[in-house]
C-alpha cells in the first residue's frame, strides 16, 4: 500500500494485494482463491474539521460488522467502490455513503456490479444514552434484475432499517444489541425480514484469571411459505460472519436462531483465552439452511425439514503477543451435528483447526532527531 498527501486537507490511498493459492489447480479452488495482483482499495480523500470525503474503492464497516463489514477472515475481503461522506467528531458522527460491492474476477481486474446499488446512513451517538454508543442505521439495496418466487422478473428495493447498541451497565455488566427490520419488494412478491443479537456479559477483573463470562441468543427470520407473494428470508447484506456462527463459520445469518455462552480469560497480560459453546437451529423449518456467504447450504425439502436442530459446537481460541510485535493465534472448532445435519447430509462430526503468526513492524520515514 502506499498513501500520498500533496496538501494538508487531501489524501490519496491505494493498496494492491495478491491472493491466489499457490501450486493449487484451478478446478480445486474457487474464485476468490485464484485473484491475482489486484488493486484491493484506492480512493482519494478530503477532509475539513469535522467533515471527510471519501471517494474510490474503500472499505465500509460500521458497529459490529453484523450487516456490513469486510470479512477479513475470508481469502479476499470485502471492499466496496463508493462515495462516504462522514460528519462529525468522536462522540457523535454520521456517515453517508452510495455504493456497489467489488466483485472478484480472477482473470481480470476486479470491479463492481451494474452501478451503484447499495446506500446506506450510519450514526455514532454517544451523548444520547449515558455510557452506551447508539448506532441507528438505514440501507438501501437497489438491484435491477430478479427474479421472484412466481419466476417473474422485476427489480427489488429493500430497505434495512435498525439500531445497534453497546455500553456498561452497573455492577461490572456491559451488554451488545442489535435489532433490524427489512421491508421493500422483490420483483411481484412483497419483502417482510427481520433480525437481531443480544449479548450480556460480566467482567470480574479482580479474580484470578480476569474471567468475563457472556451469554448470546442470535435470531434471523426465515421463510415460512405461508404467504406465496411474500419473502420472509432475512437478507444478511455484507457482513463480517466470522465467529458468528462457531469458529468454523458454517452458517450464515438467514433463517436460524443461536443460544451461546462465551468465557474470556487472560493468565497473563499477553496471553487471552476465549471458550464458546452454542446451539444452532433454523428459525423454521419451511426454509434452507444458508452457509455463511447467505448461499443455500442444505434445499428445504417441499414439506420442510422434519427437525430443525444444528448442533452443538465447541470453540476454543487463544491469543498470545510477545513483545507487541509477535502475535500467535490459535483455535480450534468443533460441530456436533444434530438431526437435520444427519437427516439431509452426512451428517458428520467436523473439526477445524488454525494456527496463525503475525509480525508487526513500523517503518519511519523520519530520521530520529539529534
Amino acid at each position: 500500500g502506499m498513501t500520498i498527501r500533496p496538501t494538508s486537507f487531501m489524501s490519496a490511498y491505494m493498496q494492491f494485494h495478491d491472493t491466489h493459492a499457490l501450486g493449487q489447480s484451478v478446478s480445486l479452488v474457487a474464485s476468490n482463491m485464484r485473484d491475482g495482483f489486484d488493486l484491493r482499495q484506492g480512493y482519494l480523500e478530503l477532509h475539513h474539521r469535522y467533515l471527510q470525503l471519501i471517494a474510490g474503492r474503500q472499505e465500509l464497516k460500521f458497529g459490529s460488522e453484523r450487516l456490513i463489514g469486510i470479512s477479513d477472515w475470508a481469502n479476499n475481503s470485502r471492499t466496496f467502490d463508493a462515495f462516504r461522506l462522514s460528519m462529525g467528531g468522536r462522540r457523535n458522527h454520521l456517515d453517508l455513503f452510495t455504493s456497489s460491492v467489488v466483485a472478484v474476477h480472477p482473470t481480470s481486474l476486479d470491479t463492481h456490479g451494474a452501478g451503484l446499488n447499495f446506500h446506506g446512513a450510519y450514526a455514532s451517538l454517544r451523548s444520547i444514552v449515558p455510557n452506551a454508543n447508539l448506532q441507528p442505521f438505514v440501507y438501501i439495496k437497489a438491484m435491477r434484475s430478479v427474479t421472484s418466487q412466481q419466476k417473474i422478473a422485476g427489480s427489488e428495493l429493500e430497505t434495512t432499517f435498525g439500531t445497534e447498541v453497546e455500553g456498561a451497565l452497573p455492577a461490572h455488566f456491559s451488554y451488545q444489541a442489535m435489532g433490524n427490520l427489512q421491508r421493500g419488494s422483490f420483483s411481484n412478491d412483497a419483502i417482510h425480514a427481520g433480525a437481531g443479537f443480544a449479548k450480556v456479559y460480566y467482567s470480574a477483573a479482580k479474580l484470578p484469571l480476569q474471567p468475563r463470562a457472556g451469554v448470546e441468543y442470535d435470531y434471523a427470520t426465515g421463510n415460512p411459505r405461508r404467504n406465496l407473494n411474500r419473502i420472509s428470508t432475512y437478507d444478511q447484506l455484507y457482513p463480517s460472519n466470522h465467529n458468528a456462527f462457531q469458529l468454523m463459520d458454517l452458517f450464515g445469518f438467514q433463517n436460524i436462531k443461536q443460544r451461546r455462552f462465551n468465557l474470556d480469560l487472560r493468565p497473563t497480560t499477553n496471553l487471552t483465552l476465549l471458550f464458546q459453546a452454542s446451539h444452532q437451529t433454523l428459525a423454521t423449518k419451511m426454509d434452507s439452511l444458508y452457509n455463511s456467504a447467505g448461499s443455500v447450504l442444505i434445499k428445504a425439502p417441499t414439506a420442510g425439514f422434519t427437525n430443525t436442530n444444528l448442533g452443538n459446537s465447541l470453540d476454543l481460541s487463544a491469543k498470545y503477543v510477545y513483545r507487541e510485535s509477535v502475535v500467535a493465534n490459535l483455535g480450534v472448532s468443533h460441530l456436533f451435528p444434530g438431526q437435520l445435519l444427519k437427516d439431509n447430509s452426512k451428517g458428520l462430526p467436523e473439526t477445524l483447526l488454525y494456527v496463525g503468526l503475525t509480525y508487526r513492524f513500523r517503518m519511519d520515514h523520519n530520521p530520529p532527531a539529534e
